[in-house]
């Protein structure tokens, strides 16, 4: 069976070439996805600071749903300091260190603040943990005092020289160098008693993390590292607290990786579904028209004694050689392209530079596995008509088309397009982004019921042309009507798929400029400030900065925000559900400078253990005004709050708002972010609060998005800028091949109409108004599959049927499907007249 396939395979080298592309595409695209995928399960950033700790002992940072994949918490949550005497006798301990971090920074005057580690929030630490950095080389000696700092040798400055340091909010303090330290992701080092005071924020050693350090980093005997660590496990067991050794030890490090790795599993999970569709799709028309190609073969072998089993395996085998050859380079491609990928997301700030991929054979079997399955189910499908037709039938058929579509086929697809239309209702029901992305998912639905209805649609619309059609046609219009009408299968088999990629690129690119407009508007009309003041470089804003903004002459309103990161719980048609969500932090002020378009309650009321909720999440999930919800913190602290404020613009600030009391304590830093400024408007409000971050060092003046001009996309628009072109790319490079393959596989048509006098320009011409039907066709139906989608999801997000999006996306789209019908028909239509007929019919 398999000589007999690769002798049919040589003979039909063109059209298994839209395959071998197909699946090449395909399977560089779906090992690419499984990379990303595996690397959010798998990768581990490096230990960094904690290079010398053996054994990691720090809160799980994870909160773990019923059934789901776990969602990750950002904030650093505690580790009680009576563990560390705990852990400390454990057998082969040699050093049990508790690191806090807190932010700190260097300032000048002059200089203004310089960098001192990669994240300003936890730059500050006690001199005790120099011990878990790894070959940490010491010039110098310990702090001793208040006033005395170590600082990262990187810096430039000496032992002995004066600085000064804010530290966790205080006010510049001067403090003398004792020593410089130069190792991996050092910081600043204080000595362990003034940490403690500077971390607890509070000088009488109270505050919310008094009594608890981030972090317990052991040393151990040689060789006792996993017998210390299993000791561990056994004393922190039930405790909440994970033990990280080797690769995992960096999890510990920024508690911010594991939100990272959930947006690679996130991504992946987005990509996958499409990927594997379109993958399916296009590698299902390559070889619809491979073995359409070789109808007349397969009907031959029926006549000599073939059985169908034998008729479908042989589809399959010839495929799977071709599918196996492809996937080679394929699969190397896609880990090329998982890479490409991931610098763009580190580029663009989503993924830590230090995350690293996770390559392993998995993806590459993985897709192994899903494509040859995907090529044999098509070919199979693909050579079910052929060999269950009796063998006289067969051979007649195999010159020919179907009399009429088949009927199940057609109902099947009618009622993908009218459940497209109806899925498309979502965004009017709900505004929010997974409503919005809804709006995608029904125009290739739409797309895949025109794959199936389209050659009944073809048909119907050649036969309604072909009648009205004047005596004086000419001849090449003609034939190029008539064959639409004829061979209506084999022309939706080249319109379904570019109508795919109309309907792709338009659903999925301005589903996302619609609700990156919606959302825009909704931040600038909900932004009362002007200004915002911000200090990035000192980890956050020091004590006092707002009472001096609120000073300056001009300002009429200003409040403090943050952001952090929540889980809700709630239920879901009776069921536990949780959803991680960004959560804003605003004070009962906040109205003064935010209109979030509040309905019921009001921001005043923002204090103690109380947050505000959108009017989608209230409707939804049943959070009224006056009812309770549970949520989880970014520390994983669970709290039961109280609604007291339901607002509108949920797209544009989230769908929940802590109050400053409810999140104290349960952020990494414990400062304010950001200082949001309502002024008078006049310029010299606006240089008073400029005179005033010049004369402290690290704070800065921006505009808020209320008067920006112009802002940066955000990053998720460049990520899905970048799918939409890959994906584009394999679409539109499959279907020419597929193009291709249909038009070469029309040699015998072409000399057929050669020997009864039709003259080579006239066969141009009849193929050119062939492609002009196949683009015409293409743009018309993905123009009016994608109308309802996106009309819905304009009206439910801009309050008017039409979406947000660029002008010249439509006319690109048109000229890219145009060129390829065009290119794809005319070339191979070239070579084939300049074959003799003659030879074109035994060709054939």
């Amino acid at each position: 069976m398999l000589h007999l396939a690769l002798r049919m395979a040589a003979h039909r080298i063109t059209a298994l070439l839209a395959v071998a592309c197909a699946v090449l595409g395909g399977a560089a695209l779906i090992t690419a996805t499984g990379v990303l995928a595996e690397s959010g399960l798998r990768s581990q950033v490096p230990p960094g600071r904690l290079g010398g700790a053996d054994v990691v002992v720090a809160a799980d940072q994870e909160f773990h749903p019923s059934g789901d994949l776990p969602l990750a918490l950002p904030e650093r949550a505690a580790v009680p300091a009576r563990l560390v005497d705990r852990l400390a006798a454990l057998p082969g301990v040699t050093a049990a260190v508790g690191d806090i971090g807190f932010p700190a920074a260097l300032v000048d005057a002059r200089t203004g603040v310089t960098p001192v580690a990669e994240d300003a929030g936890t730059a500050g630490h006690g001199w005790s943990s120099t011990r878990l950095l790894a070959d940490a080389r010491v010039t110098g000696r310990a702090p001793s005092g208040p006033h005395e700092v170590a600082v990262d040798a990187g810096t430039g400055l000496a032992v002995g020289a004066r600085v000064e340091v804010v530290a966790n909010g205080r006010p510049a303090t001067p403090y003398r160098v004792s020593a410089l330290v130069d190792a991996p992701g050092a910081g600043l080092y204080f000595a362990d008693g003034t940490a403690a005071a500077l971390a607890a924020r509070d000088a009488g050693g109270g505050g919310p993390r008094a009594g608890t350090v981030d972090l317990i980093g052991l040393r151990t005997d040689e060789g006792a590292g996993d017998r210390v660590a299993a000791a561990v496990r056994t004393a922190v067991a039930g405790t909440g607290l994970d033990v990280h050794t080797g690769a995992g030890r960096g999890e510990a490090v920024a508690p911010g990786t594991g939100s990272a790795r959930s947006l690679l599993i996130l991504l992946a999970g987005s990509l996958g579904g499409i990927v594997l569709l379109i993958t399916g799709f296009v590698v299902a028309g390559a070889l619809g028209v491979t073995v359409a190609g070789q109808r007349r073969d397969l009907a031959l072998m029926r006549a000599v004694g073939a059985t169908p089993k034998q008729i479908r395996r042989l589809a399959a085998a010839q495929s799977t050689v071709v599918a196996v050859i492809a996937l080679v380079p394929g699969v190397a491609a896609g880990y090329l392209l998982a890479g490409r990928f991931r610098d763009l997301l580190a580029d663009r700030g989503v993924l830590p530079p230090e995350l690293p991929l996770t390559v392993s054979p998995l993806p590459a079997l993985a897709t192994l596995l899903l494509v040859v399955a995907a090529v044999r189910l098509c070919a199979r499908c693909a050579a079910w008509r052929t060999s269950r037709m009796p063998a006289t039938e067969a051979v007649a058929e195999s010159r020919s088309e179907p009399r009429a579509p088949s009927r199940t086929r057609t109902g099947t697809g009618l009622l993908l397009v009218l459940g497209a239309c109806a899925l498309s209702v979502v965004p009017l029901l709900s505004r929010t982004v997974l409503g919005a992305s809804v709006t995608s998912v029904a125009g290739i639905l739409a797309a895949i019921g025109l794959a199936l209805c389209g050659p009944a649609l073809v048909r119907s619309a050649g036969d309604a042309v072909v009648r009205r059609l004047r005596p004086g046609t000419a001849a090449p219009t003609w034939l190029a009507l008539s064959n639409v009408r004829a061979y209506a299968l084999r022309l939706s088999g080249v319109v379904s798929p570019l109508a795919m990629g109309v309907v792709f690129v338009l659903t999925y690119t301005l589903t996302q400029t619609t609700v990156l407009a919606a959302t825009s508007e909704d931040t600038r009309t909900g932004t009362l400030a002007q200004y915002e003041v911000t200090a990035p470089a000192l980890g956050g804003l020091p004590d006092g900065t707002l009472s001096a903004v609120r000073d300056v002459p001009g300002v009429r309103a200003a409040a403090p925000a943050g952001t952090t990161t929540v889980v809700w719980e709630y239920e879901e048609l009776g069921d536990p559900a949780a959803e991680s969500a960004p959560a804003l932090i605003l004070a009962p002020d906040a109205g003064g400078v935010l209109d979030l378009g509040v309905t019921d309650g009001g921001l005043e009321r923002l204090t103690g253990a109380t947050v505000a909720v959108s009017g989608e999440a209230a409707r939804t999930r049943g959070a009224g005004l006056g009812k309770r919800v549970r949520l989880v913190l970014g520390d994983g602290a669970r709290v039961d709050a109280r609604v007291v404020a339901v607002y509108d613009r949920g797209l544009g600030f989230g769908p929940v708002v802590l109050s400053r009391e409810l999140a104290a304590g349960h952020t990494t830093t414990g400062l304010d972010q950001r200082i949001l400024v309502r002024t008078d408007g006049t310029p010299e409000a606006g240089a008073g609060l400029t005179a005033l971050a010049a004369d402290r060092p690290g704070l800065a003046v921006a505009g808020t998005v209320r008067d920006a001009a112009g802002t940066d996309p955000p990053p998720e628009v460049w990520i899905n800028l970048a799918v939409v072109v890959v994906l584009l790319g394999y679409l539109l490079l499959s279907i020419a091949n597929k193009l291709v393959a249909a038009t070469a596989q029309r040699r015998t048509e072409i000399a057929a109409l050669r020997l009864v006098g039709t003259t080579p320009r006239q066969i141009l011409a009849m193929m050119r108004r062939e492609a002009a039907v196949v683009a015409a066709l293409s743009l018309a139906c993905g123009l009016l599959l994608s109308a309802v989608p996106l009309a819905l999801l304009g009206v439910g997000f801009l309050g008017h049927p039409w979406p947000a999006g660029p002008a010249w996306l439509l006319p690109v789209v048109a000229t890219a499907v145009t060129a390829t019908a065009y290119l794809t028909i005319e070339l191979p239509t070239r070579h084939a007249l300049r074959v003799p007929p003659a030879e074109g019919l035994r060709m054939g």
